[in-house]
């Protein structure tokens, strides 16, 4: 998200596009009215006024994109500022609790592998682990003397 452009936003569809780095291919979500209520919001007030095109620049002239590691010094600091300790830190955090949120609600590996940008379902696995009611619903499936 730190290398997202003006232009990856369609408000009049309604998405918005995300460049996947590692695939070097970009994926269309929809923009949730939230979502974009906060980026206007956003633009409006908080984003330095200049002719660059990336949607998240640095606070201080000369306004330039954000760097790689910007997103992970952000969430942390925001993690430690709201008094939040988990084992992870950074955007990987944040992809891993939509994950399992994702999973929770009974969404397929596949599925949330889509979601995630995931080029194989062996990367989205380990999810499936941590999906402790979903494990003890299989581990109490009755296989009818099968075994």
């Amino acid at each position: 998200m730190a290398r997202l452009r003006l232009e990856d936003i369609d408000w009049v569809q309604e998405r918005i596009a995300v460049v996947r780095t590692k695939q070097h291919c970009s994926q269309r979500y929809p923009l949730t009215h939230e979502v974009g209520s906060t980026i206007v919001r956003y633009l409006q007030e908080a984003r330095p006024h200049c002719r660059r095109r990336e949607v998240f620049l640095t606070l201080k002239a000369p306004f330039r994109p954000l760097s790689a590691g910007a997103p992970y010094h952000v969430t942390r600091s925001r993690f430690d500022h709201l008094g939040i300790h988990t084992s992870h830190f950074g955007p990987h955090a944040l992809r891993h609790a939509c994950a399992c949120h994702l999973l929770a609600e009974g969404l397929s590996l596949e599925a949330i592998s889509d979601h995630l940008g995931h080029r194989s379902l062996s990367s989205t696995r380990h999810y499936a682990k941590v999906d402790l009611a979903g494990l003890r619903e299989v581990a109490r499936f009755d296989l009818g003397g099968l075994l």
